[in-house]
């Protein structure tokens, strides 16, 4: 007689879906949120409204949720094959791929119903974003520039954000949007060395499967750079005050450090350039800048 196995409470089923998305990854993409929202604030003279704040927050969750979870279904084949990600919900049989399916379709209404509730302009470019954010996960079956489409899925954070607080582009979120496109895109080259030879394997497409570990990491360097100078053009054309370059200093010491790091014969330490060092190094330069802008 087979014991039929207890269903998960609540409480762990929420911890299911948190860890199928990674939400601890958010500190990637929110930092920058919030500089677009806040620079909107100040540069705009526009008044600080809660509702609109939460909404924005609220744009970031269902976007990313619904990013997340289709990549995990898309990818369950792959994932059950690969010793790196057997684990993940799905081919771990926590999550069913409906399930994840479902939890993408109902946070992808969600995002646009959101946006609905802000602006015109939001509303209708939240479906050009939504195509970016899900279609990534197709790009690896054809395309070694996977990597930079992720970068163009999280760089519309900052020029979202701003767009929440006045319905209009300007160029200065922008050279932040440009800043999160060549960060990600070089991190995530990095992130993808873990992976070459299961994707040459399965016919996977990334930057070290076509270029080799070493060249993706000459890649990865020279996107890092182009980062570097749009956040210091950025702070130019802004003429922040000097606690912004506080941040920027701590910014670029960190993609730095990644680089150091992680080396061809070594990337024992790809885990800790990935996670902690990017992590950190966007939530504090968001901390700077923001109180920059306040000063």
């Amino acid at each position: 007689m087979n014991a039929t196995a207890p269903m998960p409470s609540l409480i762990q089923r929420l911890k299911n879906y948190l860890s199928l998305i990674k939400f601890s990854h958010t500190v990637f993409a929110l930092p920058f949120a919030l500089i677009g929202f806040t620079l909107a604030v100040v540069y705009e003279h526009k008044t600080f409204e809660w509702q609109l704040f939460v909404k924005m927050l609220l744009c970031m969750v269902f976007a990313r949720s619904a990013a997340m979870a289709f990549n995990r279904y898309l990818d369950r084949r792959f994932d059950a094959l690969n010793p790196r990600t057997i684990r993940r919900e799905i081919p771990a049989g926590i999550i069913k791929p409906g399930q994840a399916l479902t939890y993408t379709i109902v946070n992808s209404v969600l995002f646009v119903a959101t946006t609905y509730f802000i602006n015109p302009l939001c509303f209708y470019l939240s479906f050009v974003a939504l195509f970016v954010i899900l279609f990534y996960s197709y790009t690896k079956r054809f395309t070694a520039l996977c990597h930079v489409v992720l970068g163009v899925g999280l760089a519309l954070s900052p020029i979202g954000a701003y767009l929440v607080v006045t319905g209009y582009f300007d160029v200065l979120p922008l050279l932040f949007s440009f800043s999160v496109l060549t960060w990600v895109s070089g991190f995530d080259i990095i992130y993808a060395l873990q992976d070459e030879q299961f994707d040459r394997n399965h016919k996977l497409h990334s930057i070290p499967e076509a270029l080799g570990v070493r060249k993706a990491l000459v890649v990865s360097t020279i996107l890092h750079v182009f980062s570097a100078v749009f956040v210091v053009s950025a702070g130019v054309l802004g003429q922040f005050h000097w606690v912004y370059w506080i941040g920027v200093g701590v910014y670029i010491g960190a993609l730095i450090y990644q680089h150091l790091l992680v080396k061809p014969n070594d990337l024992s330490k790809v885990g800790i350039a990935f996670g902690n060092t990017n992590g950190i190094a966007s939530v504090l330069f968001a901390v700077f800048t923001i109180l920059s802008l306040f000063l």
